[in-house]
């Protein structure tokens, strides 16, 4: 008897913990959807399907797990699997309520429609990357800015000379390698490509001062998609430190170059930062200390990390895939056999000949998807596919639903550069560098760049692995673990 009533209250307790333990996690489950999604009255029933996850933290637990597995598309299979394939799901992620979009549709609608979205990128983000960047400024002065420096980065008349001084800062470091054993690859391409984009900026080819800046650049850029938590320790608390110390190196640079226009000292070579301290508009307004620098923070942020992620991909697709290896050499070899006596190097009209070597390039953007999202905001109640946006709710452009859709590409976790034989994408299906009035505005320098380095590597070199099983990591990019360890030789019928 006594053993049976101590077994009934055990029961009891544990059916009653149950109960409280059930009844907490429902009402943790939907702090969110009472916070943010009945105060919107009747428009709540027409939002997308999805769920605004834990309180403060959102969907980010989930998103994070997802990303740091070897499947970063199950964050989004998830949502599929629970509400259908709806192409758009509310969630609250990076601090906000939002809806993720995943089809080329949706997504062309919301990067092309400036007059209902405008960039949402996190405060935090924004933080990090500057008030004055074009991701942090309004459609009109971004429109006024892109305007301004367009030219400059480019332009026909830029490209033809960033291409000369590119090409031989590959040749030289593609030789380097060779003699260094085992290397980093990614490592050595993301220091090639800070070096061309620190030139082409700043004229600047000391090693130390840039050995310096890629190290606070690589820790800004690790803190972007970090969650903002600014205490010792944390990626983010470590970014806006790093970013404090690239202003104040930026600052000097710009102060130093006044002072010499001050003193008439004529610059050795013009380079970007001469530029941009002598545009103006049609007004004769000219940039303030804080956009040229946040303009700089955020070109050679980007100019250099797309380019050297892409670039060791295609290297390693094409090490993996020798029928596409070589039919991309061929097409390189054939571009040096034709090429008139007494030429050295490449010409930028030689470059764009290179149509298969650009199928190798988007192939590899594609499937790697540098970066996975961008972000927009609402700046009205819009409605797309029947489903509500309220106006001051975050929209996150999922670009690797769009790029790893199997309706849209065949196998398309299969790298295959032949598939954009014949092709032409539909609007919307292949969003590498964005859409609208905010594509990217390094696009064509970074495919220079890639360009010209694939040129060089395809005739005269070759890429071995240590660990070619090396296990993958998605943030704040997909790299291999081991940044690529390798060894790089030159081929046995080369001469360079």
């Amino acid at each position: 008897m006594e053993f049976g009533g101590i077994l009934w209250l055990v029961l009891v307790f544990m059916w009653s913990f149950c109960a409280v333990f059930v009844a907490v996690k429902w009402v943790l489950k939907n702090v969110n959807k009472w916070l943010h999604e009945t105060q919107l009255g009747e428009k709540q029933y027409s939002l997308p399907p999805g769920d605004l996850g834990w309180p403060f933290l959102g969907n980010m637990p989930s998103f994070l797990r997802s990303f740091k597995s070897n499947h970063p598309e199950s964050f989004i299979s998830s949502f599929v699997s629970r509400f259908g394939r709806t192409g758009m799901y509310k969630a609250f992620m990076f601090g906000s309520p939002s809806v993720i979009v995943t089809t080329p549709e949706a997504c062309r609608r919301v990067l092309t429609d400036d007059d209902c979205f405008k960039p949402g990128w996190p405060q935090a983000t924004v933080q990090l990357i500057g008030n004055k960047s074009f991701v942090g400024i309004s459609y009109e002065e971004h429109k006024r800015l892109r305007r301004l420096t367009a030219a400059s980065i480019n332009g026909y008349e830029a490209l033809s000379i960033y291409a000369k001084y590119i090409e031989e800062n590959v040749v030289s470091s593609l030789n380097k390698w060779t003699t260094m054993g085992e290397i980093e690859f990614l490592t050595q391409l993301r220091k090639l490509t800070f070096r061309i984009i620190m030139y082409i900026f700043l004229s600047s080819e000391g090693e130390p001062v840039m050995e310096a800046l890629e190290r606070q650049y690589t820790t800004l850029n690790y803190g972007i998609r970090a969650m903002a938590i600014n205490l010792p320790g944390f990626a983010y608390h470590k970014a806006l430190k790093a970013r404090k110390k690239l202003v104040a190196t930026f600052q000097s640079i710009v102060d130093e170059r006044r002072n010499q226009r001050k003193e008439f000292v004529l610059p050795k070579k013009k380079d970007m930062m001469d530029a941009l301290l002598d545009v103006a508009d049609e007004n004769g307004r000219k940039l303030s200390d804080e956009e040229i620098i946040d303009i700089m923070l955020m070109y050679l942020n980007a100019g250099h990390e797309s380019s050297g992620h892409t670039a060791m991909w295609a290297a390693i697709f094409l090490e993996q895939h020798p029928e596409f290896l070589q039919k991309a050499k061929a097409e390189q070899e054939e571009i040096v056999r034709r090429r008139p006596p007494g030429q050295s190097g490449l010409t930028l009209k030689e470059i764009r000949e290179m149509e298969y070597l650009s199928k190798v390039i988007d192939e590899t953007l594609r499937v790697i998807t540098f970066a996975p999202t961008v972000f927009r905001e609402a700046k009205t109640d819009v409605n797309i596919s029947g489903y509500t946006i309220p106006k001051g709710w975050k929209v996150l452009v999922w670009f690797r639903s769009v790029h790893l859709d199997p309706e849209t590409y065949e196998n398309p976790m299969e790298f295959n550069p032949s598939r954009w034989d014949n092709y032409t994408p539909k609007a919307g299906t292949f969003l590498p560098f964005g859409a609208g009035s905010r594509l990217c505005p390094g696009n064509d320098l970074a495919k220079l760049e890639i360009s010209i380095f694939l040129h060089h590597f395809l005739l005269h070199y070759q890429l071995e692995r240590v660990n070619p099983g090396s296990p993958v990591m998605y943030l704040p990019h997909t790299r291999p673990i081991d940044n690529c360890l390798a060894r790089l030789k030159k081929c046995p019928t080369s001469s360079a």
